[in-house]
């Protein structure tokens, strides 16, 4: 299950900026650079989005390139954060405000270690 799940727990393949490359999909790209414009107070271009996928090589997306969760456990060689032995730090509590699917998903993860 956890093959398709970012180190914060988003579900890659039903991101937009995901399924944006994998389809070349211009009209989706204008429409996510639009939202998430406005939700992230960030201006964010059709150019930028695309992503293969967070723990994928190649291309990732405009803030995943940069993520602190991403970054953190690349260093620590975890698969996803519900491996970490600091599960619920501040950084993955940021996220999960904005997604709580993100900490279920993680949770399910855990529960099966």
């Amino acid at each position: 299950m956890d093959e398709v799940i970012a180190y914060c727990g988003l579900e890659c393949p039903k991101c937009p900026a995901f399924i944006a490359m994998r389809d070349n999909n211009d009209a989706l790209r204008k429409t996510t650079a639009r939202e998430w414009s406005k939700q992230f107070k960030v201006e964010f271009t059709p150019e930028s989005i695309d992503c293969s996928g967070c723990r994928a090589t190649g291309v990732h997306g405009p803030y995943c390139s940069m993520c602190e969760i991403r970054t953190c456990c690349i260093e620590k060689g975890l698969s996803n954060c519900a491996y970490c032995a600091d599960y619920g730090c501040e950084k993955l509590t940021k996220v999960h405000g904005m997604d709580a699917q993100c900490k279920a998903r993680l949770d399910e993860i855990r529960s099966g270690l």
